[in-house]
């Protein structure tokens, strides 16, 4: 089963809370967090990322397509 991430780069604020919970998966440029490739391996990390994101940039979705980060 295969994820998507994606961050939103008005939302973003740079902590790099996404990057040190899971550097494999996100990386932190200069203004925004992305994601480091576009799909990867379902990983509970990435929904770690997702809910502790301070400014709630952080989507993450199922290989359907369907939200399933952050949890509610």
């Amino acid at each position: 089963m295969t994820w998507k991430a994606a961050v939103d780069s008005r939302q973003c604020m740079a902590s790099g809370m996404c990057a040190n919970i899971a550097p494999d998966l996100f990386v932190l440029g200069e203004s925004h967090s992305r994601p480091v490739k576009e799909e990867f391996e379902a990983d509970e990390r990435a929904l770690d990322a997702a809910d502790l994101c301070p400014a709630m940039a952080i989507s993450v979705y199922d290989d359907e397509g369907e939200a399933i980060g952050p949890r509610p």
